[in-house]
């Protein structure tokens, strides 16, 4: 899990810049239309749910979101997104997944393929490290709520774990649990700051603090790519590494 909390906190904070470029936006964008296509209805597409919470979050206006839904629906303009995922190695030798969306494949194939080459890593063949993920839920909560209360909660809803990150409380659960925590944190009047599903590596690889600043490099150029919606990898970044803002 460290590798993961390192990332994820990363990814907050350039989080929190990209904002400012509109960059969000661009991914949400992206992430309602594909969710769309599971249907227009958010009560009944969590995914879309999901995703809407992340447009609400990021204060996309109401005309976008209204639009990327009818895209991928198909009750608007039609679109041509699909999802694909890759798979290759960064310096070091840790596994890194990358997941895009793209309208353009070739384009999207060639753009990852030159930003692991050009970092030190290489592209890899399907299946070749997407064995070492499994798909989760996180949900992030603030520390003005009770770790006892949110323990209890953890416990009826029959999410997998409670964890301090500090900043917040992270709520960890399985891939199809993830709404059903959801729902019972609202049931407790309990607001996440964020939620979204992802992929957290079971086999981590440690790395010092000058491995980590490659590594760091390589999936901050990917996660810059216009394709590229989310980055992971099983490298476990030294506790004291602090990224640069």
């Amino acid at each position: 899990m460290a590798g993961h909390s390192k990332w994820a906190n990363i990814k907050h904070r350039k989080a929190r810049q990209d904002a400012s470029r509109g960059k969000v936006w661009t991914k949400v964008i992206r992430e309602i239309t594909v969710a769309s296509k599971g249907g227009p209805d958010p009560d009944d597409n969590p995914r879309l749910r999901l995703a809407l919470d992340k447009a609400n979050a990021a204060n996309m206006p109401k005309d976008n979101i209204k639009r990327a839904i009818e895209k991928g629906s198909g009750t608007g303009e039609t679109g041509s997104l699909e999802e694909i995922t890759f798979e290759g190695y960064g310096p070091g030798g840790v596994a890194i997944l990358v997941e895009t969306m793209t309208d353009n494949r070739n384009r999207t194939v060639s753009d990852v393929r030159h930003a692991f080459s050009k970092n030190g890593g290489n592209l890899g063949t399907d299946g070749s490290v997407s064995y070492l993920f499994n798909k989760i839920g996180i949900i992030h909560i603030s520390k003005d709520y009770s770790e006892d209360d949110l323990m209890e909660i953890v416990l009826e809803s029959g999410a997998e774990d409670l964890v301090d990150e500090g900043e917040y409380f992270e709520i960890i659960t399985g891939s199809t649990d993830l709404n059903n925590v959801l729902e019972a944190l609202k049931a407790k009047n309990i607001d996440n700051t964020n939620a979204d599903l992802t992929f957290r590596a079971e086999l981590s690889i440690a790395i010092d603090q000058e491995m980590s600043e490659k590594v760091l490099k390589i999936m901050d150029f990917m996660d810059d790519l216009d394709d590229v919606q989310e980055v992971h990898t099983n490298a476990e970044f030294p506790d004291n590494f602090e990224a640069e803002d």
